[in-house]
């Protein structure tokens, strides 16, 4: 591993999900499908879903706060926050306001936006702050709440997604930099494969001038298309990572997948020969969570003592756009 003069440290991590819980019999009342069906195609079991009063900014700062309390800084101490979402409170962002309710008074805040690879987008890009000096304490959050714009009465898309918040702390490291390696990808030729549109109605503002004006539609996907791309671009994506950070796929201690299908983990894992006992997952108990997935699979990991200092971690999102990317990091 090479030294340079500023490098990067995972220090802390948190994660915060709703109370309710909307189960596969549950689902089965509402839709023509069956709790067999959707646990043998997907793995998912249940998810969890935000009620009518609760917001993304809420679940954020929760994840927030105790990504913060973990790497035993204080919220003043941050320099930048990058939520990374497609479902903000507000379609001007939500970041100024989470960076409000923690009290960060010293971080500039944006949000970013790549879907379900929004949090490896957005770690990515936190890191070459850190890296070029211009900022040392970075908060990265995932964190979706889907539910808003799933069609509950497709069973192709409603068995699937769920909402959360996940977040890491990244510090600056004049020691080593544990961010070993990382590629990030895009095709928007297949950017239909899998979309939440905006549907334009049109408003008449002179008799020779119209505008559209509307609402964003449900998800739309083609589950097919999705996955052949997932089981393919990624084990591809993390061996590029893994080669720019010199080193062996035996070196990896965890591989650690955006959550959407058990089937598409379980592929990765074997295209790649890693055993199934290094492979992070929470995807029975949440469904897909977006950009939220990574974060909150780490976390949890992290609190059970799974993840220990030092262990090495290939991490790969993949989603809308589409766009993927993986990132091989240490933890601690």
């Amino acid at each position: 591993m090479k030294e340079i003069g500023v490098g990067i440290a995972i220090t802390g991590s948190g994660s915060a999900t709703p109370a309710n819980v909307l189960d596969n019999q549950a689902l089965c009342q509402m839709v023509e499908t069956s709790d067999e069906w959707i646990e043998s195609r997907t793995g998912i079991q249940s998810r969890r879903l935000a009620s009518v009063t609760e917001s993304l900014t809420e679940l954020a700062t929760q994840a927030a706060f105790k990504a913060v309390a973990m790497s035993g800084i204080q919220p003043t101490d941050l320099d930048l926050i990058v939520l990374a979402t497609s479902t903000a409170d507000d379609l001007f962002g939500s970041a100024s306001k989470i960076q409000a309710n923690l009290g960060a008074t010293g971080a500039v805040a944006f949000d970013l936006t790549a879907a379900c690879s929004g949090f490896l987008f957005g770690f990515v890009t936190a890191a070459q702050f850190i890296r070029t000096g211009v900022y040392k304490n970075v908060l990265v959050i995932g964190a979706d709440v889907l539910s808003r714009w799933v069609d509950w009465g497709d069973r192709r898309t409603c068995i699937l997604f769920g909402d959360g918040a996940g977040a890491v702390v990244m510090q600056a490291n004049t020691t080593r930099d544990r961010l070993l390696g990382f590629e990030l990808c895009s095709d928007g030729t297949q950017n239909d494969c899998l979309t939440l549109a905006f549907q334009p109605q049109e408003k008449a503002l002179t008799p020779t001038l119209s505008v559209g004006q509307g609402t964003y539609q449900f998800i739309q996907m083609n589950g097919k298309e999705v996955y052949r791309f997932a089981v393919k671009r990624v084990p591809e994506v993390i061996e590029k990572a893994l080669y720019r950070a010199d080193i062996d796929v035996d070196r990896v201690d965890w591989l650690l997948l955006h959550q959407a299908n058990q089937r598409i983990l379980d592929a990765v894992a074997v295209r790649l020969k890693i055993p199934t006992h290094k492979v992070l997952g929470n995807l029975a108990n949440y469904g897909n969570t977006s950009a939220a997935s990574i974060p909150i699979a780490l976390d949890e990991a992290v609190r059970e003592g799974k993840i220990k200092p030092g262990d090495v971690i290939a991490a790969a999102g993949f989603g809308a756009g589409l766009t993927w990317g993986s990132a091989i990091f240490e933890w601690g």
